[in-house]
């Protein structure tokens, strides 16, 4: 059969909840048997996620392939359980980035490059990059709202690819805003219909109206909205704010939403198979105990610098039926002196990955205190370099050891830049990127989590443990538990004397998913059960 398209677009405001209706689209089609895959359309000018502030702008998401990609991305693999690509996540500046190009090799044979058709066609090309030969459904999100300026050319591609494939082929969803005005307690229509009317204005009739809402919405105000909105009251579903982000799925089930999907597109629509993640919904739901760990980082601002972490932590808790509680600690107020103050009420320590000097200093005390307390610790990326720089200064003795990264100075580069990074000058997509193998030490903690010797895990770094000191971090009690297959890199460390102290030059938060928690995660949160006992 011809692949069938599904276009997510929002109006009002942005931060509905676009990329969760999407993916939990995505998991209800797929609990139905069709082969999926999505996209995120960004309208930005950067060509990628990789040089923004994550303050500004939250995670960077890292494909198998190496992609640094948008965050939303993350919500898709979590949700339909799929490793996707470089194509699933495409800019504004990619999509110019490419027309640019071909104008500059003539291959518009001298002809004026312009919105449409140019970056309009280029836009529709992408639409089929990311679909392979057994893909039957792609949902497409368009970031931001309807009304940007910057969204109007996607709007447009979507207009003339609707017509080029048939609507039986393309459908649209829109999310909208349902305003709530406590002092007259009235729930009003009209920012949605606004919404669609621009969207009509632009050409385009949405199929189905999404209400992203706080209450009920009621028969009378799904008949309004299909009324000024030309759509069938059917098809004016509404998305509740929910406890429990995984609820989403279940929720739109209850809407009805992969049905009307289906009937939109001529699809077959058989019962699905949800067990499994209503099992992982009960289980999150019901928990039997907590535990509280730290996150030492300097983005604390937003949660979203770190929301892979977080939601990995939380699938390792649906595990053993316990809710993980983060205490969001902020690297630069860390010193050795206030350290048994700030983390006496935890259980655990973490320490993400990141760029730069400040806070550094926090996270070395913050290391330090786990290693030393017992305290089970976990370290991703930047957080196994620091381990590794804490271990050389407080356990090997060189007082001044470091990254070169942070202290070009030093007389103990124990982390040190990568052979393949000299002479390179461009910040963005440069650095050690996607999925590459590693093989564990059979007799470490990382194995037995695991359960195999070759495992692969996603990198996003520029700098890697100097092997000068493998000897000088071994000797002293060390374990190098995980190498690369051509045995040059140290891609894992723990410390066997420490009950659970585990680092990982990896991003394994990125392969994590509700109902198949990642075993670092479950292994870490498992042991901080242990220790609050």
């Amino acid at each position: 059969m011809a692949v069938k398209y599904v276009f997510v677009t929002g109006g009002v405001v942005s931060g509905l909840g676009k990329g969760i209706t999407a993916a939990s689209l995505g998991r209800l089609l797929k609990a139905r048997g069709y082969k999926v895959t999505m996209q995120k359309f960004d309208p930005y000018i950067n060509i990628d996620p990789g040089t923004m502030n994550p303050i500004q702008h939250g995670e960077v998401f890292v494909t198998d392939d190496g992609a640094e990609t948008d965050l939303d991305l993350g919500h898709y693999e979590r949700f339909i359980d799929e490793s996707l690509t470089k194509n699933s996540n495409v800019t504004t500046g990619k999509v110019y980035w490419s027309v640019l190009e071909k104008e500059r090799r003539g291959d518009f044979g001298g002809g004026t490059v312009q919105v449409i058709p140019h970056i309009t066609n280029e836009i529709k090309s992408r639409f089929h990059r990311s679909l392979s030969e057994e893909t039957e459904i792609a949902i497409i999100e368009v970031g931001g709202t309807v009304g940007d300026i910057e969204s109007q050319p996607y709007i447009e591609a979507i207009r003339q690819f609707q017509h080029d494939v048939g609507h039986e082929n393309c459908i649209l969803i829109h999310v909208a805003l349902m305003v709530y005005l406590p002092a007259s307690e009235e729930m009003k229509t009209k920012p949605i219909q606004m919404s669609v009317k621009e969207l009509q204005r632009l050409g385009i009739q949405p199929d189905i109206v999404v209400c992203r809402t706080e209450y009920e919405i009621d028969d009378n105000l799904k008949d309004k909205i299909s009324l000024f909105c030309n759509v069938p009251a059917s098809h004016v579903v509404q998305n509740l704010t929910l406890d429990l982000l995984y609820e989403a799925p279940l929720a739109m089930e209850k809407e009805h939403l992969a049905e009307i999907v289906c009937q939109s597109l001529n699809l077959d629509c058989p019962e699905p198979d949800l067990e499994d993640w209503k099992a992982m919904v009960e289980a999150a739901k019901n928990p039997t105990q907590e535990v509280t760990v730290a996150l030492v980082g300097k983005y604390i601002a937003l949660h979203d610098a770190y929301i892979s972490v977080v939601e990995s932590l939380k699938h390792a808790g649906y595990n053993s039926r316990t809710t993980v509680n983060i205490k969001w600690v902020d690297s630069e107020e860390v010193t050795n002196e206030n350290a048994p103050e700030i983390f006496s009420d935890v259980s655990g320590i973490l320490v993400p990955g990141g760029f730069g000097s400040r806070g550094i200093d926090g996270k070395i005390a913050a290391i330090k205190y786990a290693r030393e307390n017992n305290i089970p610790f976990l370290g991703l990326c930047l957080g196994m370099q620091l381990s590794i720089v804490e271990f050389a200064r407080d356990v090997v003795g060189f007082r001044d050891a470091h990254s070169i990264e942070l202290d070009p100075s030093t007389t103990h580069p124990v982390i040190s830049l990568m052979p393949d990074q000299e002479g390179v000058t461009d910040i963005g997509g440069t650095l050690r990127l996607g999925s590459y193998p590693c093989v564990l030490d059979k007799e470490s903690k990382a194995y037995k989590l695991y359960g195999t010797e070759l495992i692969n895990e996603r990198h996003r770094h520029r700098y890697e443990v100097n092997n000068d000191y493998r000897r000088n971090l071994t000797e002293n009690g060390m374990k190098l538990s995980g190498i690369s297959p051509d045995g040059r890199i140290i891609e894992m460390i723990e410390i066997p004397s420490h009950p659970f102290f585990i680092a990982t030059q990896a991003h394994p938060e990125l392969k994590s998913r509700p109902n198949r928690p990642h075993p670092l995660f479950v292994g870490f949160v498992d042991a901080a059960i242990k220790a609050k006992k």
